[in-house]
């Protein structure tokens, strides 16, 4: 005798339309009809990027040797004012001692970059130590914040080694720079406006400092540019996440 056949399972229309759409997904991307996403699209790669993510009349700020209790606060007031974000490339160190400074910075939605924990040379340290340094930078910050997104690492003085390569590895992009307005010897306000002003092109990342210093001038110089930037067609990007 023949047993009887067990009953088909019972699919829902939601799957049904799901399981449809997957097969016509697939069927478009043989025929050339649809390129297939690549995966990890946001991966971090060892290139050393001082672009924004769009084109065009487009920059991004980022502020290095932060946080501090005084100058980092001003600013992050003077950005939420003018409605712009930026990227903070943070100072293990001074993480430690502000921790409430990198949660508001946080809390205000800009991007958080590595910047070493001591502000060391690495230009000639071998991988396992700088491994060693990011990573204790980056556990500093996420004690300060709890699971925080640390999109970016920056070499101090631009002395990057094997850096880049160790970076991108532990998941963040190597941020360099297009224009810096020698900020962490103050020259006074208005000279920080016309060099920025004057040096900025299409697409720029630019490098000033909120840490390491008297930072006041650099707070008011960008109180005063980011609106006539913004009159003269300018807008605030994220660096790129790809080299």
């Amino acid at each position: 005798m023949t047993p009887p056949s067990a009953p088909s399972p019972r699919i829902s229309p939601a799957a049904r339309r799901l399981v449809a759409g997957a097969a016509a997904l697939a069927t478009a991307v043989s025929a050339g009809l649809v390129t297939a996403l690549p995966a990890q699209a946001d991966q971090a790669t060892p290139a050393v990027v001082d672009s924004t993510v769009h084109d065009g009349r487009y920059l991004s700020l980022t502020f290095d040797d932060g946080p501090d209790p005084v100058s980092t606060p001003a600013l992050l007031a003077v950005l939420k004012k003018h409605h712009v974000k930026a990227a903070f490339c943070l100072w293990g160190d001074h993480v430690q001692q502000h921790p409430e400074v990198v949660r508001q910075i946080a809390a205000d939605g800009h991007r958080l970059c590595n910047h070493t924990m001591h502000h060391n040379d690495m230009a000639d340290w071998d991988a396992d130590a700088i491994r060693q340094d990011l990573e204790q930078t980056s556990a500093a910050i996420r004690a300060a914040v709890p699971g925080a997104r640390i999109d970016y690492f920056r070499a101090p003085y631009g002395s990057w080694g094997r850096t880049p390569e160790v970076a991108a590895e532990l998941g963040m992009q190597p941020l360099g720079w297009r224009l810096t307005v020698g900020d962490w010897a103050p020259p006074g306000t208005a000279e920080l406006v016309r060099r920025i002003e004057e040096g900025v092109t299409p697409g720029a990342v630019v490098l000033l400092h909120d840490g390491g210093g008297d930072r006041s001038q650099t707070v008011e110089a960008v109180d005063q540019v980011i609106p006539r930037l913004q009159a003269e067609g300018w807008r605030f990007d994220k660096p790129a996440r790809r080299g």
